[in-house]
């Protein structure tokens, strides 16, 4: 109980006064001389700007090495879904630069009343969690053609042990399913594709080993060899293994998202921290 005081405290010193490294209500007094739709709260579609978050990005990231050949170790891949057409955006440091804009229009949660951002003209973006919270799918099309073992970190629990017993704890679950893992059917079909690629590879090898006594046109054999590396090299990738770092939640409550106090974020990093090292520590061997 005390827990969940303590989240409903922050909470609502957030919801009223929000957060200056992170979010601004729009009725602070400051907005009257430069929101010309102060006094038109009716008109309002979004409470919170977010914009000051960008100053803190600044102070912990540098966006030189989220450049195309920026930095060759590190890469940086965002997703977000166009308001306009409900189609999803992603983000890649290989291909654009990275800005503070791409940050904030991945974190515009319009649930929580942020505002969409305009990451280029005429493109509108909310945060990629309306989409999907874990976009497998974007990564596995981002990064190199070749087996993976993929971690994800899970903020929201798939798994709970009762039925929720009131309305605050329905809206709580609800919320966690919006958000939970759904990668299965991407996992799914990254092994059907990999059985497809198998047979594949037996019927390309059976034509390979007995050339001279097939009758193939040679054009023929040439678009069959054309398209056996096309498959092999794009889509011969097979997820080896997936590992999933998993946020306990002892206390449940609708109002822990909005917790910002310094305790609380310590004890999120270092749980983060020590889930991650034990599954590192405890990982398969590769083969």
């Amino acid at each position: 109980m005390d827990i969940k005081i303590k989240h409903m405290k922050s909470f609502f010193s957030s919801f009223i006064f929000g957060n200056s490294k992170m979010f601004i209500p729009r009725w602070a007094p400051e907005y009257a001389l430069k929101d010309p739709e102060y006094f038109t709260p009716q008109r309002w579609t979004f409470l919170y700007d977010h914009s000051p978050l960008s100053k803190t990005l600044e102070r912990y990231i540098d966006y030189d090495k989220l450049r195309p050949e920026g930095n060759t170790k590190a890469r940086l891949i965002l997703t977000a879904v166009n308001v306009l057409n409900a189609r999803p955006l992603t983000f890649d440091s290989y291909r654009e630069q990275i800005t503070a804009r791409h940050i904030l229009a991945t974190s515009a949660y319009p649930s929580y009343n942020f505002r969409w951002i305009e990451v280029k003209d005429g493109v509108f973006a909310w945060d990629g969690s309306l989409l999907s919270n874990t976009p497998l799918r974007e990564v596995i099309t981002a990064s190199p053609k070749r087996d993976k073992r993929i971690y994800i970190v899970e903020n929201y629990p798939k798994n709970i042990d009762s039925l929720p017993k009131n309305m605050p704890e329905v809206y709580h679950r609800a919320r966690d399913i919006m958000f939970s893992d759904k990668t299965e059917h991407n996992v799914q079909m990254s092994k059907v594709i990999s059985r497809y690629l198998d047979y594949i590879e037996q019927l390309y090898q059976t034509i390979e080993n007995n050339i001279d006594k097939l009758q193939i046109d040679e054009k023929q054999l040439k678009r069959i060899r054309q398209k056996y590396k096309v498959y092999k090299q794009d889509h011969g990738a097979e997820i080896k293994e997936i590992y999933h770092v998993k946020r306990e939640e002892p206390y449940p409550h609708m109002s822990e998202n909005a917790d910002f106090s310094p305790q609380t974020i310590k004890n999120a990093i270092k749980e983060g921290e020590e889930k991650t090292n034990e599954i590192i520590k405890n990982k398969k061997p590769s083969k």
